[in-house]
């Protein structure tokens, strides 16, 4: 194993442990653990299983997630971006199926990681981002209004944002003025004390007081008692869900999904937090720690683990410095689940959907989205296409679309960047270096020099081949400067070698002039070097040349 592959709590003991630290990771891990243990409930209740499992995730991957993983402040968990995939692999293959895809996918991120397939990450484009997280959230919303609101319906939710609004919809004649009070009471909790009391855990108050509210007043909402019966009081035993090929043949697709978005989530997760404390995290070591808490996750009975963003950025806040302060959030939540378990039966559902609805307004970067929007219409189209496919298609299908959209853009882009032209000459005046082509010394009016500027790739090799195609005959020697090339493909390099058959039947000497040592690498491969063709550091010295065998 190199270095780049050790988790980050190898680095952390290395560099020197005391208790000062371990105050401050029990502190924040503890404010974490009070944010993350209503939260996992509330994910779980909204991914169609019930909510203990959120808690399992929370502590065995949220445990694994900092153990194992390469970010020093990285809390994971059950995330909300999972919620409509999870819920949509327990309808077609049952809770089993969903263990059992969650396991491939933590076989699939310790491939990723070992494969060092955790930078290309960073490539995703900001629109696609941004997008991507605004969808989610008008689907996490969605997806609480039953519970917000206490609507009743015959047969089960669906799973479409369009069906389940049309079935909403059509059964809102059974709203439950309860529940909305219940929820409505959560909501102004949390937004009260976020203003009033910022550093108080808002949600779990909120939380806490629907409670009281509902069993005080006999209110007639459900809870987590009257729809599930409670939660245990512990960790079940570790167990492999049924395996067989067919089994694993009908989940592949649902863990691939899971795979992708997991890397996506975390990784961007790791990167907030780096942003936060000034570090860098190692993304092919928390990719494999991802996987790895997946595994165990399924193993105990939970759900899909990812990098949190609200909760990492909470542990940073709190003063957590390493991933110890992840590790005693998971103990923490062990703790409460040990001690507190039946007092969980009293929570309303509509408070949990009240907390997510919170959540999925947060999520939204209002800011940055209307920002896209004003910028370019190309970051417009990429935003607003990955917002669409995320709400009305699929998540996985958002990224691969809002990705590729926000390739092309940039090929547009870089392709309309690159620049060729006549050059200017050493020693000559602004004036004879205007439209009109000039000689490069009065007693040779046979040379002429072009220069390219900008990257030379196959977006812009047709407008550089355009031009180089009008070559004039009678010239005798024609230079072309590369010095501002930074980078050149091998479509590129097919035009110029196109270009050099052409100088070779017409007699004209074809000079290569500032080239790096890719760009020269690269015209190379396609046959375009000594003697087909001349090569010199500068414009300067391919002139000297040419003077001197003008001379001789």
């Amino acid at each position: 194993m190199t270095d780049t592959l050790v988790p980050k709590i190898v680095s952390v003991f290395t560099e020197g442990y005391d208790g000062a630290r371990l105050r401050a990771d029990a502190i924040a891990g503890l404010t974490v653990a009070i944010v993350a243990l209503p939260l996992s409930m509330a994910i779980a209740i909204a991914s169609g299983v019930t909510p203990d499992r959120g808690l399992y995730t929370a502590i065995v991957g949220g445990f694994l997630v900092s153990f194992l993983g390469g970010s020093r402040s990285q809390i994971g968990g059950p995330a909300g971006a999972f919620i409509v995939l999870v819920a949509a692999t327990v309808n077609r293959h049952g809770v089993d199926g969903l263990l059992l895809a969650t396991m491939m996918a933590g076989v699939m991120l310790i491939a990723a990681g070992y494969l060092r397939l955790g930078k290309y990450i960073k490539f995703i484009p900001y629109p696609v981002t941004v997008g991507f997280t605004a969808g989610i959230a008008v689907i996490i919303f969605a997806s609480q209004l039953r519970d917000l609101l206490g609507i009743t319906l015959e047969g089960n939710e669906p799973g479409p944002f369009l069906d389940k609004i049309t079935a909403l919809a059509a059964a809102i004649d059974t709203i439950n003025p309860a529940t909305v009070a219940t929820a409505a009471l959560t909501i102004a909790v949390i937004f009260a004390l976020r203003k009033l009391r910022p550093h108080w855990p808002g949600m779990l108050i909120a939380i806490a007081v629907a409670s009281v509210a509902v069993a005080l007043l006999h209110l007639p909402t459900e809870t987590i008692g009257t729809r599930f019966g409670g939660i245990p009081g512990g960790l079940p035993r570790p167990a492999l869900p049924p395996l067989s090929f067919d089994r694993v043949a009908a989940v592949f697709p649902d863990a691939v999904s899971f795979a992708l978005l997991g890397a996506i989530e975390s990784l961007l997760s790791a990167v907030v937090a780096d942003g936060m404390t000034g570090r860098r995290h190692r993304s092919s070591v928390e990719l494999i720690g991802q996987g790895i808490a997946n595994i165990g996750s399924a193993l105990f009975g939970g759900i899909c683990v990812t990098g949190t963003i609200a909760r990492t950025a909470t542990n940073v806040r709190a003063g957590g410095t390493s991933p110890v302060s992840g590790m005693l959030h998971a103990a923490f939540l062990l703790a409460f689940m040990l001690v507190a378990a039946p007092l969980a039966s009293y929570i309303p559902l509509a408070a949990l959907a009240g907390m997510l609805a919170v959540v999925a307004w947060n999520m939204v970067e209002k800011p940055a989205f209307m920002a896209l929007l004003r910028s370019s219409g190309g970051d417009a189209v990429v935003l607003l296409a990955t917002f669409a496919i995320v709400v009305f298609r699929d998540l996985t299908e958002g990224i691969v679309v809002g990705f590729a959209l926000g390739a092309v853009l940039f090929i547009d882009r870089m392709a309309k960047s690159i620049a060729i032209g006549k050059a200017k000459r050493p020693g000559s005046s602004a004036e004879e270096n205007g439209a009109e082509e000039h000689p490069v010394a009065a007693d040779d009016p046979d040379t002429v020099i072009y220069h390219i500027s900008g990257v030379f790739f196959f977006g812009s090799a047709a407008t550089v081949g355009s031009v180089l195609d009008r070559i004039a005959d009678q010239r005798r020697n024609f230079i072309l400067d590369c010095s501002d090339v930074p980078f050149m493909d091998s479509t590129a390099a097919n035009v110029i070698e196109g270009t050099v058959r052409k100088a070779e039947r017409t007699g004209v000497r074809f000079i290569v002039t500032g080239a790096s040592h890719q760009v020269r690498r690269m015209l190379a491969s396609h046959d375009v070097h000594e003697p087909r063709v001349a090569t010199f550091a500068s414009i300067e010295l391919a002139l000297d040349n040419i003077r001197g065998a003008t001379k001789e």
